[in-house]
């Protein structure tokens, strides 16, 4: 070799070296020897002028396949490919278990995209890695890779070389029927589940061996809970899908899964938005749950956060010396409340990064849904801001527009390419048509929850019964305004922690009183237009707030009453799945129609529940006091016998079996605008659905007996 460069490079022409990877190193280090391929005789093809024009105008949506580590193979020889978009770096460099971490071994080349590539031969599946960034001022920076398919269990933060395309789907008929169907008018019932703290393993009783026979993952909590460790995806399959199953949810919601650093932050900081969590296993495992999940007729929704990300070294933040992720202005780059960083909707190689993530998750994880955290962060430039700490839009408002765009842009891609999906939006504000399509203005989700709701009812249910009758509107102004969203109601893990109680802890009256309270509060929350969430432990009625380092209080089941609240609500789902009424005509007023909803007196509501396309229809009568009403008279639109269908006080559940003998007759008497009325027995704290029999009814017309 001859020397060059001022006597650090040497080179050499070496004419038969035509072909990459005809040619090996020999590299002596002290004693050791190896030999190895040249990785910079290697082309770096996977990055195309295609590529980098949709990358530079955001609609490149399938980014995951061209950024990241990538295994493949270069003139026969394996390896892996590495890409990172790092436009303000001044080098950058692979490190790895394979090169003893060392940055000056493997420096990636620079593309005129300010994305950098390098092939590296012979580094296969299972390699960690990270990336040595510096900045023109020479500060270096250890960052896992924003793309990686999987980084190594907390507290380390290298990313590891995966291969997403190996595990063997069994979900076809279910993707099939998924793509036929009208999520709107289809019941969708969530059990809102965070996986860390569901239920724990015991670290001296390992998982069962990963499908390849290598040991399952082992991650302790000791430090939170002594002798504990997490479930392992796998271990949540055998566990929580028969669960759920039982009980009649439609779908699981899963707490994020993306990697995350710090456990307490329930996943809502994510460091890889491209990587499920090792704290339950490796990707196939959490592909395996679904897929489970799939063949069982549960779906699955993953709670997704574009809105902020945490400021850990490793992670986004500062990624390539400069705000690259994130806002520079901390006016628009910072969310001090939370500790974390806003990212740049404006530039389009980071809506790019969000839009292809949101993706991803349904191309390689077949996931059925996503629910967007914090929406309303990223809609309002002053969230939680004081004067003065935020800077408007062009036209002097608080909306983020950019942020809008950029919801709009995932919704329509998310359902032109997975048709049947979830989009769901947490927003708590009055932002217009939030669940309204994209072509007409609206930003694309086709749910939201109704924050509104939940609020009213909480506080009303937290009400002596007596007082009730002065806060009827609690109750009744969430129609006005029912239709104007397609909303999911929803009682979430938000509602049970930081010390606003459990479900069943903010209920008032004694314990029979309580028990009560939340079975008449369920019954109305599925009786009323909207789909339905409930968060882990509210099924059963735990005590104690929802402490994400303790499994839930599963000796509780060994108490009659939780079991019978456990049983009801496996009741209440199968009831609501059986009664199209409940859930073909969800969102406009011809599926729900008042009877009588002025009664503050006993705090009674009444009212109808139409199916779509359909002369099917429920009566629901709430009574929401511990007062019961013996010929209590409402008006109904159709003569016959009217079967009592559901009853929140019945003795299986717990309640005192007051009733309607199974059902009442109509009378010839006017009532409520309506030609014929039922006198019904109310029972106390109670929800009560009837439905007409009209084989029944037509028979004893008819004269027959029937």
């Amino acid at each position: 070799m001859d020397i060059v460069h001022g006597g650090h490079f040497f080179e050499c022409i070496l004419p038969e070296a035509s072909e990459p990877g005809n040619y090996q190193l020999k590299i002596q280090e002290g004693d050791r020897e190896r030999v190895i391929y040249d990785p910079y005789a290697f082309p770096s093809p996977k990055i195309t002028d295609l590529d980098i024009h949709l990358f530079a105008e955001g609609n490149h949506h399938r980014l995951y396949e061209k950024l990241g580590a990538h295994l493949t193979q270069q003139n026969g020889i394996p390896g892996t490919y590495f890409s990172l978009w790092a436009p303000n770096a001044r080098n950058v460099s692979v490190l790895g278990d394979f090169n003893s971490w060392d940055g000056r071994q493997h420096q990636m080349r620079k593309g005129p995209s300010g994305i950098w590539e390098l092939f590296i031969p012979e580094v296969g599946e299972g390699a960690t890695y990270k990336y040595e960034v510096k900045n023109h001022a020479g500060h270096i920076y250890e960052k896992t890779d924003p793309h990686g398919f999987q980084q190594e269990a907390r507290p380390k933060t290298a990313s590891i070389v995966t291969n997403l395309d190996k595990y063997q789907w069994n979900d076809g008929d279910w993707l099939a029927q998924r793509r036929n169907n009208n999520p709107q008018s289809q019941p969708i019932s969530v059990y809102e589940v965070h996986l860390g703290s569901w239920m724990h393993g015991a670290i001296d009783s390992p998982p069962p061996a990963n499908a390849d026979g290598s040991p399952g993952a082992i991650v302790s909590i000791a430090e939170y809970k002594p002798g504990a460790r997490f479930l392992t995806y796998r271990e949540m399959a055998d566990r929580l899908i028969p669960y759920v199953k039982g009980l009649g949810f439609t779908h699981i919601e899963v707490l994020p899964v993306a990697e995350h650093p710090f456990d307490g932050s329930w996943g809502y900081q994510v460091t890889g938005y491209y990587a499920a969590t090792s704290r339950f296993g490796r990707p196939e495992d959490l592909m395996y749950l679904i897929d489970q999940c799939h063949q069982n007729d549960i779906g699955v929704i993953v709670d997704w956060v574009p809105g902020h990300f945490p400021k850990d070294g490793h992670g986004l933040a500062f990624f390539d010396g400069t705000h690259l992720y994130e806002h520079a202005d901390p006016r628009k780059g910072e969310h001090k409340e939370w500790g974390t960083l806003v990212f740049n909707y404006e530039r389009n190689e980071v809506r790019n990064f969000l839009v292809a993530n949101a993706l991803f998750w349904f191309d390689k994880y077949h996931i059925d849904g996503i629910r967007v955290d914090a929406v309303a962060s990223m809609l309002y430039l002053n969230y939680n801001r004081k004067d003065g700490e935020w800077v408007a839009n062009d036209y002097g408002g608080c909306e983020n527009i950019a942020a809008a765009d950029f919801l709009r842009q995932t919704n329509h891609l998310i359902f032109s390419y997975f048709p049947g999906s979830l989009s769901i939006a947490e927003e708590s504000t009055s932002w217009p048509m939030v669940s309204w399509p994209t072509y007409v203005g609206g930003l694309g989700f086709n749910l939201k929850w109704n924050m509104g709701w939940m609020h009213d009812m909480l506080d009303y249910f937290a009400m002596d019964p007596w007082f009730r009758q002065f806060h009827q509107n609690n109750v009744t102004f969430s129609i006005w305004y029912a239709f104007s969203e397609n909303f999911m109601l929803a009682l979430s893990h938000d509602e049970v922690v930081h010390g606003k109680s459990s479900i069943i802890g903010k209920m008032t009256g004694d314990e029979w009183q309580k028990f009560a309270n939340v079975r008449c509060l369920y019954t109305y929350m599925f009786t009323h237009p909207g789909k339905k969430t409930l968060f882990m432990s509210m099924e059963f009625g735990q005590w104690s707030e929802w402490n994400d380092w303790n499994d839930l209080d599963w000796d509780l089941l060994n108490h009659k009453p939780h079991q019978q609240l456990k049983d009801f609500v496996g009741s209440l789902n199968q009831m609501y799945k059986s009664e199209p009424a409940l859930y073909t005509d969800d969102f406009s007023d011809s599926g729900f129609q008042w009877i009588d909803c002025s009664d503050n007196r006993h705090s009674v509501i009444s009212f109808i529940r139409r199916a779509k396309d359909s002369d099917q229809f429920l009566v629901i009568v709430c009574n929401f006091t511990p007062q019961p009403h013996a010929h209590y008279r409402i008006g109904v639109p159709e003569q016959g016998f009217y079967e009592e269908r559901f009853n929140s006080d019945s003795r299986e559940y717990g309640g005192g079996n007051m009733g309607n003998l199974g059902g009442k007759w109509t009378e010839e008497w006017s009532f409520h605008n309506h030609p014929y009325s039922l006198d019904l027995c109310l029972p106390p704290l109670a929800t009560i659905m009837f439905k007409l029999d009209r084989a029944k009814t037509q028979a004893a017309l008819e004269g027959r007996a029937f």
